[in-house]
């Protein structure tokens, strides 16, 4: 029977035939042998496959598993030669750590709440610094470089390097997560985590909301592919280095992408997982083992998987230890048991882990604790680093994870290395700044090391010259963000949306509307190429259908199959240099796309437009966090909330019907966010947003809701294109009657709010004014900026333009949504004083129902308004009259007396 370990991989089967299995394996070694290193191994490979296929024809159902032995995957004699100066190297890492170190240790000294990270760092620095002395490329005249999805803990080494290179000042460095302060005093201050919103000429990705990174690191290399599939950029040779932590890994959006990586073999995909074995709290994985569960998920997935476990001192160990006594104990420790490891000394070690058994005993019987003690584990040796990443990134075919074990708060003693608490340790004393500063071999006296003083060596210095001669080599420094591309033209929107400006009655949806306009852009010799149609998979719900033939579905290699529908001219047609972005079922995945499209001005100095035209429901509510993340990386773009508000998926339901995305929207600075009721009001929104995008390249991005329900478009006038983009306009005036009422509309109610204004003209003797709001947020935004002004003395009273525009009209205002009043009551602070404004809107749960019922029940409906109408109107006169009485009292008064 074969034996497993506890983690349920196989032991060394037993047998009774010694002599059979050692024929296997010399056969085997015959096969390596006679044909050299890497024929032999291809060789090897291909029986073994040709083995296991006879093997399942036989009916024997057994398969490789998925773990490799809990050691380095490259070997010590196929480790290339390091190419740098590993004593020099050594001196610069010491020198980060301890600014990095230094800089939390400060901020927390002059104010205790600011918090910030040491441990993350201090587990990564050699990962970071073997990448930036030898791999990662910046940007150059010729070439685009490498782009780096830092670890968001990790901040304050990248920073201290930066320090070293002279893009960061000293004061910077003292203003860490100070940003507000360094403003008032003229000085960049340093963001918590990469910002590019916050240091736009500095940061190029926000990985602050864990699990964000992997998959937009994933999705930007495969925009890279799609760039250079379609001719646009040539992106070969350039990586995408994704840097990560264990714990991280368990957010699905970690893990979401990896199955596409592999199916589009995105060998520029590198990903190195920071293997600390701790979160915030404790072990990742404390009773098992998270490195082999991350082999076993990204080997599954199809990546090539690289280990990085440990360093060259364990390699002479591993040499005499022909009984594997090492890798069987190593196979019976829990990631529970190392951090314990990792937290104590050597001698703790070698009574712990070491007197396991006699031999593990005679293996290390000629070192003393000290030297057990320096027993380094890979993420920490930059010679194993090296290999790992050099494997890495000649992989061909399929992207590569590399697996590196550390300790977390690596050379922080007893305080901090290998501690459940060490996440959380923000302060260090005297005597363990002191530790830190043997343990490192830092040139700093007691009195700099009680300052937390700062270090840097003279320009002059080797370290110096070192480290600026090898980014030099490397093309530049980084991370380094652009902050312009060249402007694009786009065309007149006569051109592409006369039919929406002049639409003469035509009945059309608003999302048809949409889906025209962007054939027409699509078409344009100069923007047309840039747009990247983008859906999750419901381009045929959505009417884009056509442009499946148009412009094609992007698929890199090509079209393997005829497509059923082949006959049919709206037919599926997948090719290489397909333009549209045909997603699958993957929220998340598509707007990792939009945000690589939306930011490809500054990763790649190219202006692209993308479009993404999903559910709104399945928006902000699904994604929010990722739209939020596009946000701080200045994307520019449109987000297309297709089917939207609460009582237009009739049949569809509760978790279908959005009532609240434009609450979400409202809540991101850089985020314009309109609900348009008309063709012509979305093809201004559209034309508007593009020239602000690509022409005056203004870091902003649009969501824009269109509805699915077929209604008369009406022209649009030109004076009402500015009320349009400023949120609101008077779209059609009632009639000369006595009484008279304010109607708001929006989106999908809009229709019922002409059928209220038609019935309290002809039923009720009220003349009616439509107003079409298409941004409420818009309205609301520039109203709070002038109560702002207002507030600090720079203007003597709000006097919004909404209130300017509302006090030409007269009676109360009624604004109904197919949202929640929520939205329109973000405008009640700027109604002129003095009239009643009246919100209906569609809170609560949805429903499945006819849209009329829905609308009913809502109370969205034209009875409504009607009846919203009638009351604001009858207190309106009743409050007349009691003026009237009050007055007529007062005359009688004064004329008795």
């Amino acid at each position: 029977m074969t034996q497993r370990d506890k983690f349920g991989a196989a032991l060394l089967p037993e047998t009774q035939d010694p002599g059979e299995l050692q024929e296997w394996r010399d056969a085997l070694d015959s096969i390596l042998e006679s044909w050299g290193p890497q024929q032999g191994r291809e060789r090897a490979v291909v029986v073994l496959d040709a083995l296991l296929a006879h093997a399942r024809q036989r009916k024997l159902m057994w398969r490789p598993e998925p773990v490799t032995a809990y050691l380095n995957t490259v070997a010590v004699e196929e480790q290339p030669s390091y190419p740098g100066e590993l004593d020099i190297e050594r001196r610069l890492s010491a020198i980060l750590r301890w600014n990095a170190l230094a800089m939390v240790v400060r901020a927390n000294l002059a104010n205790g709440e600011l918090g910030g990270h040491i441990a993350s760092y201090a587990s990564a620095a050699d990962l970071f610094e073997v990448g930036f002395q030898h791999f990662f490329r910046a940007r150059s005249a010729t070439d685009g470089g490498d782009l780096v999805y830092f670890q968001p803990h990790s901040a304050p080494g990248i920073y201290a390097r930066a320090f070293l290179e002279g893009r960061l000042s000293e004061d910077s460095l003292c203003h860490y997560r100070q940003e507000l302060s360094a403003e008032k005093k003229g000085t960049q201050g340093l963001t918590s985590y990469p910002h590019p919103y916050l240091m736009p000429d500095f940061w190029q990705f926000p990985t602050g909301s864990m699990g964000i990174g992997p998959i937009n690191a994933i999705y930007q290399a495969r925009f890279m592919r799609y760039l250079s599939d379609r001719g646009l950029l040539e992106t070969s040779g350039r990586k995408v280095w994704g840097f990560f932590g264990d714990g991280e890994m368990d957010e699905p959006e970690s893990i979401a992408a990896l199955t596409l990586a592999a199916r589009e073999k995105l060998d520029n995909c590198v990903f190195v997982i920071n293997c600390n074995l701790q979160r915030l709290d404790g072990p990742v994985r404390g009773n098992g083992r998270i490195v082999d569960e991350l082999e076993s998920l990204f080997s599954g997935a199809g990546w090539n998987v690289v280990k990085c476990l440990w360093g060259s001192e364990w390699d002479e160990l591993l040499a005499r230890d022909h009984d594997h006594a090492i890798a069987r104990a190593f196979s019976q420790t829990v990631d529970g048991e190392f951090q314990t490891l990792s937290a104590n000394d050597g001698a703790f070690n070698r009574r712990t882990f070491f007197s396991r058994t006699p031999e593990l005993q005679a293996l290390v019987a000629h070192l003393t604790d000290d030297g057990i003690d320096k027993l380094r584990r890979g993420g920490h040796d930059p010679v194993k680093i090296h290999a790992a990443f050099a494997q890495a990134v000649k992989q061909t075919g399929r992207p590569t994870v590399v697996l590196a074990k550390t300790m977390k708060g690596y050379g922080m003693g007893t305080v901090g290395q290998g501690r459940m608490t060490t996440h959380q340790q923000k302060k260090l004393d005297r005597d363990d700044l002191i530790a830190f500063r043997e343990r490192f071999q830092l040139p700093l006296t007691d009195e700099q090391v009680e300052q937390a003083a700062f270090y840097k060596p003279e320009e002059e210095s080797v370290e110096m010259r070192y480290l600026h001669a090898k980014r030099e080599a490397l093309g530049g420094y980084l991370p380094q963000r652009l902050l312009v591309a060249p402007a694009l033209s786009v065309p007149s929107l006569e051109s592409t949306a006369g039919f929406a400006l002049q639409a003469n009655g035509k009945v059309m949806s608003t999302t048809m509307a949409f889906v025209r306009q962007l054939g027409a852009l699509l078409k344009d010799p100069v923007l047309g190429p840039r747009i990247v149609p983008i859906v999750a998979d419901e381009a045929r719900t959505f009417g884009m259908a056509n442009l499946f033939r148009q412009v094609g579905i992007y698929a890199p290699f090509g079209q393997l199959y005829q497509p059923e529908d082949s006959a049919s001219i709206l037919s599926y047609k997948e090719e290489k240099s397909g333009q549209i972005l045909e997603e699958g079922i993957t929220e998340a995945g598509a707007l990792s796309s939009w945000t690589a499209a939306a930011t490809s001005y500054s990763t790649h100095g190219l202006s692209m437009l993308p479009f993404y035209i999903y559910y709104s429901m399945f928006g902000f509510q699904r994604v929010g966090d990722l739209i939020w993340a596009a946000a701080d990386q200045r994307a520019r773009g449109f987000l297309i909330g297709a089917t939207s508000g609460r009582t237009t998926l009739g049949g569809e339901g509760l978790q279908h019907q959005d009532g609240t995305s434009h609450l979400s929207a409202s809540t991101i600075p850089n985020c314009r966010a309109y609900d348009p009721s008309f063709a012509g009001e979305l093809a201004v929104i559209i034309d508007h947003g593009s020239r602000k995008m690509v022409e005056e390249q203004v870091d902003e991005f649009y969501y824009v809701t269109v509805t699915n329900e077929n209604v008369e478009n009406p022209d649009l006038p030109l004076s009402a294109r500015d009320g349009v983009l400023r949120g609101m306009y008077l779209h059609r005036p009632g009639s000369s009657l006595p009484q008279r009422v304010q109607l708001f509309g929006s989106g999908a109610i809009m229709g019922e709010v002409l059928k209220a204004a038609d019935i309290l003209a002809k039923e009720h003797g009220i003349a009616a004014d439509v107003w079409s709001v298409t941004s409420y947020i818009e309205i609301a935004r520039e109203g709070a900026a002038r109560e702002r002004q207002w507030r600090e003395g720079s203007r003597a009273s709000v006097d919004s333009w909404f209130e300017q525009e509302l006090e030409k009209s007269s009676g109360p205002i009624i604004a109904a949504t197919d949202y929640v009043r929520a939205l329109p009551e973000m405008v009640r602070a700027f109604v002129p004083p003095g009239r009643r404004y009246v919100t209906l809107g569609t809170d609560g749960f949805g429903r499945s129902d006819s849209r009329a019922a829905l609308r009913a029940h809502f109370q969205v409906d034209a009875q409504a308004i009607v009846q919203a109408s009638l009351r604001a109107c009858d207190e309106l006169v009743k409050a007349e009259e009691a003026r009237r009485t009050a007055r007529l009292a007062e005359i009688i008064s004064l004329s008795v007396i």
